[in-house]
């Protein structure tokens, strides 16, 4: 249940602190004074896009703050815990603050939230039934949508449409693979005769590079052989080599080492050098008699460069790039394989219709048997609000084709009087009926609620007398069930809350304000004689104001 509300500089509210008890309560006040503050505020809270035209003037930032007691909502918890937003104890706190300029942001439990999961988290706290929800009820969306709450069915609902859209994908898709079976033969065609092509050259990724490598050796091989013999002659083999020389230098220094030592060091580096150089020596032999001229196989590796360059210029792209090209080709070669098989996608289309027949007609039971049990309850209902004689059905008609929201239309009926004959509720009701009958049906809606505050705006418009009366012990008998607010105009729904607020609007420093006190009994009487009476409170008005408390008491 609710807690706590806090409301700062929101509005026309500059400082704002409510503590919420279990039961029903009631909210009023005069027109304006801003009774629909405390819901915008709730509404933030939970996931509604602020405005910064809701900062109240001269102020930079509004802050809201909520406080909900969720031991009895193991769901939530859960859900709180998985994604890392759980409180210590059995109270989620809920803050956002939004800026003159639109930008807001939310905390639950002091850590940073988005607001899909303050809406998610708002669906297990409290609904809110607005005063023009009655507006809707001829919509068939609207119809369907209270019909499956009730049934329990949102979820299921929910899963049909999901399978209604993978059955209508795989329809389209066996349907386009059939209008395209032409085209994608030619295709499928063109792409073999070009795969073959590259899969006869068979280039690999790395040989590319390989086969130029080797072109470049064989092509150059007698200048190779030339100038590696050329070095190693100049290093060992012809009169003054270097190696002769560099050895006739080791000898000298080396006698004049024992007359200067420190000639020593650069002897070592002399012996350095001089082995460095027979390695040079032994390793370009070496390079030299492994060199071949083999004309053959360069004539076969310019062949095979020759005809990587000509599919290159072919199909425009570089010869390294033909391997990938390759399998590119090959991919699309399979996709369109696949989407060609019509008998598979056949077969996939009516298992994707199988699983959707399933969880419709699932869900085709469901409204059955909600539609009845709903029927029967909203008609008493109708009843208690002075709509005697009066019968509500929902009619279920199978649909000629299937669709997104199940293979039945959902209709209600209503009879306005005893003995009419059942018509489409946007046809028979008047305004003032309509008005009736959707607060008879959020009253058995709410009644199997899964949320422990439920708030009524406002709902009792257009109602009055013997009717009024009747709700007010209506949101009474749920208050024992649920927390229970309702904003509300009426002296006879006000006088069945188990507690009392009033919204009053002042001006405070030259600027406009709204203050929100609770009423105690005296305060309470006062207040039912001003809804009774107007302005002008006469010892009449407020002995009618306490005897409405009495009898309600």
């Amino acid at each position: 249940m609710l807690i706590s509300l806090s409301v700062r500089d929101f509005v026309i509210v500059d400082a704002l602190e409510l503590d919420f008890t279990e039961g029903f309560t009631v909210l009023t006040g005069e027109t304006g004074a801003g009774k629909s503050i405390l819901l915008d505020a709730l509404s933030l809270l939970l996931g509604d896009r602020a405005e910064g035209g809701e900062v109240r003037e001269g102020a930079d930032r509004a802050e809201l703050a909520a406080v909900f007691d969720i031991a009895r909502l193991p769901a939530l918890a859960a859900w709180l815990a998985s994604h890392d937003l759980a409180g210590e104890d059995d109270e989620l706190l809920i803050r956002r603050a939004l800026d003159k300029n639109g930008r807001s942001r939310a905390q639950v439990n002091g850590r940073i939230a988005t607001l899909a999961q303050l809406r998610e988290i708002g669906e297990h706290l409290l609904d809110i039934h607005g005063q023009h929800a009655h507006q809707s009820l001829v919509r068939a969306d609207t119809q369907r949508g209270l019909l499956d709450a009730y049934a329990g069915a949102l979820a299921l609902a929910s899963d049909v449409a999901d399978a209604w859209q993978d059955w209508q994908h795989a329809r389209r898709a066996r349907e386009d693979a059939e209008r395209l079976s032409r085209e994608s033969e030619v295709e499928r065609e063109r792409l073999t005769w070009q795969i073959g092509e590259l899969a006869e050259l068979a280039l690999t990724a790395d040989e590319w590079k390989d086969l130029n490598q080797q072109h470049s050796r064989l092509a150059n091989a007698v200048e190779l052989t030339q100038s590696a013999q050329h070095a190693v002659d100049a290093l060992s083999e012809m009169d003054g080599n270097c190696l002769s020389l560099l050895g006739l230098v080791q000898n000298r220094l080396s006698r004049l080492a024992g007359v200067d030592p420190r000639l020593a060091e650069t002897l070592a580096l002399l012996d350095s050098v001089d082995a460095e150089l027979r390695e040079v020596v032994y390793s370009l032999r070496d390079y030299a008699s492994g060199l071949d001229e083999d004309p053959a196989e360069l004539v076969r590796i310019e062949v095979r460069i020759d005809q990587a360059m000509s599919l290159a210029r072919k199909y425009r792209c570089q010869p390294q790039d033909l391997p990938e090209k390759l399998a590119d080709w090959q991919q699309q070669l399979d996709q369109l394989e696949a989407s060609a098989d019509q008998a598979a996608l056949a077969v996939a289309e009516q298992a994707a219709l199988a699983r959707y027949r399933t969880q419709a007609e699932s869900l085709s039971a469901k409204r059955r048997q909600a539609a009845g049990e709903l029927s029967g309850r909203i008609s008493r209902e109708m009843h208690h609000l002075a709509m005697g004689g009066a019968r509500f059905a929902i009619e279920l008609s199978a649909l000629a084709d299937p669709t997104a929201h199940g293979m039945e239309s959902v209709e209600y009926l209503v009879a306005a009087n005893a003995g009419a004959t059942l018509r489409p509720l946007a046809k028979v009701a008047s305004g003032g009926e309509l008005s009736r009958i959707s607060l008879a049906m959020q009253v058995v809606i709410s009644q199997v609620a899964s949320v422990p505050t439920l708030i009524f705006d406002e709902v009792d418009v257009g109602i009055g007398g013997r009717v009024a009366e009747v709700v007010g012990k209506l949101l009474k008998e749920l208050g024992r069930r649920y927390q229970v607010l309702a904003i509300t105009h009426l002296p006879q729904v006000a006088s069945c809350g188990d507690a009392h607020w009033r919204v009053a609007k002042r001006d405070e420093g030259g600027r406009t304000v709204s203050r929100i006190s609770v009423l105690d009994t005296g305060a309470r009487v006062d207040e039912l004689a001003r809804m009774l009476g107007g302005e002008a409170i006469t010892d009449t008005t407020r002995q009618h104001a306490a005897e409405m408390l009495e009898a309600n008491a």
